[in-house]
């Protein structure tokens, strides 16, 4: 696919150029603080509906359209097992390789991916969030994995997900 979608990029640019801003006059530690303000309480509106399904494989799914409007290239593998929902995300494309070196950062996964996992997690805090590899390291897709406790039928958590 890896059409840039315009306005991804630019949103991107300006997080990028923020973010060295912030370092410049804070540090990175209050940079990366200042940069998640406010930012868990946007992935808890973006992501919500999403994670409300059944299954994370299904919410992840349902965000598929999203991300090649963009032009991502997303696969989601359900990988739940033993009490726990589980799903890896691939993305296929990252659009952030190229413009992140404009503001001088080697790879864009600390302002980019890292935050997105961190906010996540503190959005949702039943839900952990990990990356597994990424292209800026040389791999030839992103993997991020998602887990969180399996629900039953009735919506709740099962037994074996809080042994």
């Amino acid at each position: 696919m890896q059409n840039k979608s315009p306005e991804l990029i630019e949103t991107a640019r300006k997080k990028f150029a923020q973010f060295r801003a912030l370092c410049a006059e804070h540090g990175e530690d209050a940079a990366w603080e200042s940069m998640l303000e406010g930012f868990p309480e946007l992935q808890r509106q973006r992501m919500g509906p999403s994670l409300a399904l059944p299954t994370l494989a299904e919410g992840f799914r349902a965000a598929i359209p999203f991300f090649a409007a963009v032009g991502m290239e997303m696969d989601v593998v359900d990988i739940s097992n033993r009490g726990v929902d589980a799903v890896l995300e691939i993305q296929r494309f990252c659009p952030y390789l190229d413009v992140c070196m404009e503001y001088g950062f080697e790879t864009p996964c600390h302002v980019i991916c890292e935050m997105d996992m961190e906010a996540s997690h503190r959005a949702f805090p039943e839900m952990k969030g990990e990356i597994l590899c990424r292209q800026a390291f040389g791999s030839p897709v992103c993997i991020f994995k998602y887990q969180r406790p399996a629900k039953d039928e009735a919506g709740g958590v099962t037994a074996s997900a809080c042994s």
